[in-house]
């Protein structure tokens, strides 16, 4: 039989003592017979030693039996087994975001209170979050019951100093965010028992476990650096045109990590019980949207890959054009035909529709598919959530999905697509993951080579000549398109004239060699309201925002100001803002 097995309870104590008894007490009995009292004293003395030596074993082996083989997680009378234990999350530089800290849970033995009055009125004034009703429950349960979790080592202290009876502890680890709101959606948070409820803090789960097993840490893709920046900005926009929801990403398109990522309205980790579903959910990976002319960078990277065009070949905006049951029309119209830069520029849908018809249906699904459109962006968050397309991909499809339209995306897929663009024509899963410096990616192409340079070269052009004007910074060659997409209205079986996405995705710089280093900015706006200022566009909302993103972040990606590139004339040095509805 092991140790384990044996039963050190007080039936067993009580059965060797009453023998030892037995055997003393006859002991005595013959020493007086015999008239030996010296040998009387003898055992007078060894009898007061035996029960101090069996009172001390007893003691010990109870302890030793307590600290081995403790039972007490069994029963609902004592403390659950601690959370699972989980590693730091820290950003790429280091910086903490998550981390376990020793907490304390309060626990209460009715049993052993003797005031109970007393116990009530300290535990109340110390613990001002603890309810009445939790806390009369426990005083009348009548076994040792968990009160509240979460103490601080300074407010057990506090309470453990009153030697309140019945009153006790339990440690506990519990998971802090010291940065509260920063980076929320993207840290995510776990519950109390140590299990990943939602962003890295799910997606990552078993890294995180494990890490800590050999108290390391998990290292994120973000810097907090660039975090900052895109949240700065991204909430000064907000203030200015009161959207109810609001976008920004920043990624690597060499590697597809992840460097920045906000999304509006926002939470606190710390508390995420408190916080509505509506500020908890990730619309940078769980929202999809229609996008609207952002779109035409992939409907135009399409034309140029297949071969139906160039930058010059030309497209008739003069008068609005059929395509399958739609009749399409520009925003602000120039009357005139138009270059395919130029149609990139003015944001023309009609170009752009007339554009995907040389396409076919076919073939700009299958651009689209290559694009990662079709599916949920491939990253480890667990929300990314899977696009709404066409049924049928035929000529309507073409004349709203072309401009971004007919078609509902999340922001992410749109990043990944983009940055697939940018860095040569590799589509890369995105990462939240810290990769190794030096680390080369790569995934199934999307277009050839010299279809990126040149797509790099038209988007530079919108910037200095079109529509993205607004996101422009002096030496870093910023390129971009402008969306502004109009939403459904259920109710009126129509899309609306003043509810719309606005959103503007760029790429900087635009020069140098597809190895060069590079990196792609997205801000999104849902509903922008349009106040007593112009229409609430792309241009107008997000391109300066997106700008003034870049200029902040690029000292710390390195990026050095250079000489401007300007590869195309501009289609109108006063081009409008607002061409892209």
């Amino acid at each position: 039989m092991s140790l384990g097995q044996i039963s050190f309870g007080p039936s067993w104590f009580s059965r060797r003592l009453s023998g030892l008894m037995w055997r003393l007490e006859h002991a005595f009995e013959r020493a007086r017979a015999s008239g030996r009292a010296e040998d009387d004293t003898r055992i007078r003395i060894f009898f007061v030693l035996a029960l101090f030596s069996v009172g001390f074993l007893t003691l010990a082996l109870g302890a030793t039996h307590a600290t081995l083989f403790n039972r007490s997680a069994e029963g609902d009378a004592y403390a659950p087994p601690m959370g699972a234990a989980r590693a730091d999350l820290v950003d790429r530089n280091g910086q903490m975001l998550a981390a376990d800290l020793l907490h304390y849970g309060l626990y209460i033995d009715p049993r052993e209170i003797w005031d109970t009055a007393e116990t009530r009125r300290a535990l109340t004034a110390s613990l001002p979050d603890l309810t009445a009703e939790r806390l009369e429950k426990a005083l009348r349960a009548g076994r040792r019951t968990f009160v509240t979790g979460g103490l601080t080592p300074e407010v057990r202290a506090q309470i453990h100093d009153m030697g309140l009876p019945g009153v006790s502890f339990e440690p506990e680890q519990k998971r802090v965010y010291p940065l509260g709101y920063t980076a929320a959606h993207l840290v995510g948070f776990a519950d109390t028992g140590g299990q990943g409820l939602a962003g890295a803090e799910a997606a990552l789960n078993d890294d995180i476990r494990n890490a800590a097993a050999s108290q390391g840490s998990v290292p994120l893709s973000i810097d907090l650096r660039i975090q900052a920046a895109l949240e700065d900005e991204l909430y000064k926009a907000t203030a200015q045109f009161h959207p109810k929801g609001a976008v920004g990403i920043v990624t690597n398109v060499h590697t597809g990590e992840i460097l920045g990522l906000a999304s509006y309205p926002t939470f606190d980790p710390n508390k995420p019980g408190s916080a509505s579903l509506d500020a908890r959910q990730n619309r940078a990976a769980g929202a999809i949207y229609e996008m609207g002319s952002t779109f035409k960078g992939f409907t135009v990277a399409a034309g140029l890959d297949a071969g139906v065009a160039t930058p010059s070949s030309t497209f008739d905006a003069t008068h609005p054009f059929q395509l399958g049951y739609r009749t399409i029309t520009d925003y602000h119209a120039t009357h005139k035909v138009l270059t395919l830069v130029e149609v990139f520029q003015h944001s023309s849908n009609i170009g752009t529709a007339r554009l995907g018809e040389e396409i076919g249906p076919e073939r700009l699904h299958d651009y689209f598919n290559r694009f990662g459109l079709t599916q949920a962006a491939k990253t480890e968050l667990i929300e990314s959530a899977r696009p709404l397309t066409p049924r049928i991909w035929n000529e309507d499809a073409i004349a709203s999905t072309s401009f971004g339209h007919g078609i509902n995306v999340s922001p992410l897929a749109v990043a990944r697509a983009y940055s697939g663009l940018m860095n040569g024509g590799e589509l890369l899963p995105l990462t939240i993951r810290k990769l190794p410096a030096g680390t080369v990616v790569h995934g199934p192409r999307m277009i050839k080579e010299g279809t990126a340079l040149t797509l790099l070269q038209i988007m530079r052009s919108n910037v200095t000549g079109g529509s993205g004007k607004s996101a422009n910074v002096p030496g870093l060659n910023v390129g971009g398109k402008t969306g502004t997409g109009e939403k459904w209205d259920a109710a009126a079986r129509r899309y609306s004239s003043t509810r719309q996405v606005s959103s503007f995705a760029a790429a900087f710089p635009t020069d140098g060699p597809l190895n060069a280093p590079r990196y792609f900015v997205l801000i999104l706006m849902d509903e922008p309201q349009r106040g007593n200022g112009p229409d609430p566009t792309g241009g107008i909302v997000a391109a300066p925002a997106a700008g003034h993103i870049i200029e902040r972040i690029a000292p710390f990606l390195g990026i050095q100001k250079r000489a401007e590139t300007n590869p195309f004339t501009p289609a109108d040095p006063n081009a409008s803002t607002a061409e892209e509805h």
